[in-house]
């Protein structure tokens, strides 16, 4: 009966404590319920006010959203380390911030490569390499750009099929970009015939090009003399389009084709094809008349 007495004026001394310390803590527990609310409260319109500063130097949508969510969870996890100083919670605090990092730690290692995209993906848009619609070739693949998100990039092949690029995979690769400068350029080599006139065949060439092909005037048609080949002297027309498409550089290049094809048989400059020489009256090789027998007469 002593022992049971005893114990209940243990266990009514500890609850006299605990009121005592809820009491005495009532103030500082008020204060941090008042700061926890009004921090939920006031990160929406952090959000907005976030949101509405970055707007003004970024137009992506989808980059935006993101700073603006961060800035918020940096916002409130701040608040809820301010709440737990009012409650005295040190201790707590510290192991908080230490779990965190050991947890941080370890999603960091599990999740790199997704996060590795995120930020590739931010640092693009921030760099603009380049804009959804830009024809652009990047890791074997050559296309379009359909769409940029935080993970991947969409690219569209000119034969129809859609690609999907890890961010990474494409900020560490190299980029050409054929939409980025508003021009593409064609390099139309040709050859002609040893006995031809080469002035001739440049005043021709050039006249040709300016006449029926569709390119940009405001650039001129550029003629270069490049080789002494087997059975031709190989030149090189360049001329410049202010329309990057593929199709139209394609068409351009076809024009080209056939201008200097019309132009070269209408002054009759020859553009040489590969020719073989046979000779079979070679020592050790068979006569011609010999090549030519009938396989019958042979066996008589």
């Amino acid at each position: 009966m002593d022992n049971i007495n005893a114990s209940l004026e243990v266990f009514w001394e500890k609850i006299q404590e605990w009121l005592n310390a809820l009491i005495a803590g009532l103030p500082n527990l008020i204060l941090a319920a008042f700061v926890l609310v009004m921090a939920v409260f006031l990160s929406r319109y952090v959000r907005k006010y976030i949101t509405k500063l970055i707007g003004r130097f970024s137009n992506n949508l989808t980059i935006n959203s993101l700073i603006s969510n961060i800035a918020t969870a940096a916002f409130l996890l701040i608040m809820l380390f301010i709440v737990l100083g009012i409650l005295g919670l040190d201790t707590a605090l510290t192991s908080l911030l230490a779990g965190a990092g050991v947890v941080g730690l370890a999603v960091g290692l599990a999740v790199q490569d997704p996060l590795m995209n995120v930020f590739s993906g931010i640092l693009m848009s921030t760099k603009s390499l380049y804009n959804v619609g830009d024809l652009v070739e990047t890791n074997g693949y050559f296309g379009i750009i359909e769409a940029v998100n935080l993970r991947s990039t969409i690219l569209r092949k000119l034969t129809g099929e859609m690609v999907l690029l890890p961010n990474t995979s494409v900020i560490q690769s190299p980029l050409i970009n054929y939409s980025a400068s508003g021009l593409r350029r064609i390099d139309l080599s040709c050859g002609i015939s040893y006995g031809d006139d080469l002035e001739k065949v440049k005043a021709v060439t050039l006249k040709a090009i300016t006449s029926h092909v569709d390119y940009d005037n405001n650039r001129p048609v550029e003629f270069f003399y490049e080789s002494f080949g087997d059975s031709s002297i190989n030149f090189i027309v360049r001329y410049w389009l202010s329309e990057t498409s593929q199709k139209s550089w394609l068409e351009a290049r076809s024009q080209g084709i056939m201008a200097l094809k019309a132009a070269f048989d209408q002054n009759d400059i020859m553009i040489p094809f590969p020719i073989r020489t046979l000779d079979f009256g070679i020592k050790g090789g068979e006569k011609l008349d010999s090549m030519l027998k009938p396989a019958g007469l042979q066996n008589d």
